[in-house]
């Protein structure tokens, strides 16, 4: 999220971008709002199939506008949602009434959240004076020598109503992301892919250019004292996309989402798409790449569908922070793209199949763009649930991958009548039967859908969910 813009059509979408709204762009939905017909400010719409149940606001010490709520996951009764200035533990024991369990206070945006057995990852990438939870902010501007720490902080959670800071590990560029892939056979560990980036031109303390790698963290299960980066593999020895006027260049990895019983992982590395080989944790191998000068600005994240034969890449244009649900930008920019995989191993290439956007008009007030979502496990078909920030909440069909059509929506109106707020659904991601939404500013949405082509979705059996760490939910 707020990405600097790059040069041309994209520097001018900050001033012309806020102008005028989406055009309806898929007459598929039965779910589909009227065309122009935009909810007022803090009014909530959706699909009859969709519907809300359960509400927490962000309270203090999150509730100032500028502590954004960031990422999901989830743990046994447990949701943890990541917020710029630290963490909330939700219990979820009884979706319909959740409650506040413990507030962690730990400044570092974007704090996304990972978790595995009672080990929980932060993620931090922003440059702070050091690795405590206390630690201030170090500005740009402030001298080489400044001492400055950013990477990955771990907090043991076998008490999920008092979660313990036990380590941290330095990572270059910080932690964006970070997906868990566990050890395999008698290795006890976790390796933690930090996918990390430097888009400012220039080399700054802690990110160096070219930074064309990520980093491997390995976390020790019954040691996590001892975590460390084991491996810093460049994954674009030849610089990957350089960039240009619409899109930004390739510098690390935006996210990456492994499916570990396959061995492969997808890469949304900016301005390129990647299929990793993961058979070797700490050696991953790009098998290819895909570029898409035409719409793709910035590849955000992936979803692989669950037979490992598509995935779905989304384009965070605008980088979340600007209105792009709007006719200047149209229905294949600001959107997802889905991909099937074809060949194995090192003969696997990417082929296009089309494109998704919510067909919704939103208001020049709203940032809105294809954000983070999630598999809903329906044997036979490939159904997601997306967060598109303050375009609100959509569930999407992509059994015919040149067909997706949406099934069912949720969305709030602007948070203001006369002024841009950024704000919405950061992370949409089911969990044992429901969905649940960590709004920017509104904080827990919970969600229940009604439709029978979901009713027979699989509740999850290990009690764990990471969306970065994709599980075959046919062996539940």
């Amino acid at each position: 999220m707020k990405h600097p813009a790059p040069r041309g059509r994209f520097k001018r979408l900050s001033s012309i971008g806020a102008a005028a709204v989406l055009l309806s762009f898929l007459a598929v939905a039965p779910a589909q709002a009227a065309a122009a017909d935009i909810p007022a400010v803090d009014e909530i719409r959706s699909s009859s199939n969709l519907k809300q149940i359960a509400n927490i606001p962000k309270a203090a010490p999150f509730a100032a506008e500028n502590s954004l709520n960031s990422d999901w996951a989830f743990q046994g009764k447990y949701a943890y949602g990541g917020n710029y200035n630290g963490f909330t533990v939700y219990d979820i024991s009884n979706p319909r009434k959740p409650s506040v369990a413990a507030v962690v206070v730990c400044p570092g945006a974007q704090n996304d959240i990972s978790i595995w057995g009672d080990l929980l990852f932060l993620a931090t990438d922003a440059q702070r004076s050091d690795d405590s939870c206390a630690s201030t902010s170090v500005p740009g501007t402030s001298p080489a020598e400044t001492p400055r720490w950013e990477g990955i902080k771990v907090f043991d959670i076998s008490n999920p109503k008092s979660p313990q800071y036990v380590a941290a590990v330095k990572t270059d560029c910080g932690s964006h992301t970070q997906t868990i892939v566990p050890g395999k056979g008698r290795d006890k560990s976790v390796y933690l892919y930090v996918s990390s980036y430097n888009l400012s031109g220039a080399s700054v303390p802690n990110c160096a250019l070219p930074h064309d790698k990520i980093s491997i963290v390995k976390v020790p299960l019954k040691n996590p004292t001892a975590a460390a980066v084991v491996a810093t593999p460049v994954l674009f020895p030849d610089g990957g996309y350089p960039g240009d006027a619409d899109g930004y260049p390739t510098t690390g990895c935006h996210d990456i989402t492994a499916y570990p019983e396959k061995d492969i992982a997808a890469g949304a590395c900016m301005g390129d798409g990647a299929i990793f080989d993961i058979s070797n944790p700490v050696a991953p191998k790009v098998l290819t790449t895909v570029r898409d000068t035409e719409n793709f600005a910035f590849w955000h994240s992936a979803t692989f569908n669950n037979d490992g034969t598509k995935v779905v890449f989304t384009d965070e244009l605008g980088g979340g922070g600007q209105a792009t649900c709007n006719p200047e930008i149209g229905p294949n920019r600001g959107a997802d793209a889905i991909y099937h995989l074809k060949g194995k191993g090192k003969k696997v290439k990417l082929e296009f199949q089309s494109y998704f956007k919510i067909p919704r008009e939103n208001s020049a007030l709203e940032n809105c763009v294809a954000h983070n979502g999630s598999l809903i496990p329906v044997k036979g078909k490939d159904i997601m649930v997306q967060a598109w920030y303050q375009g609100g909440i959509s569930i999407w069909d992509f059994t015919d991958s040149k067909k997706p059509k949406e099934i069912a929506y949720w969305e709030r109106g602007p948070l203001s009548a006369d002024r841009f707020i950024v704000g919405g659904s950061w992370s949409a991601y089911w969990y044992n039967g429901f969905i649940y939404s960590n709004d920017i500013q509104k904080g827990l949405d919970v969600l229940e859908v009604s439709d029978r082509r979901i009713d027979k979705a699989e509740r999850e059996r290990t009690w764990q969910f990471n969306a970065q760490t994709q599980d075959n939910y046919r062996r539940w």
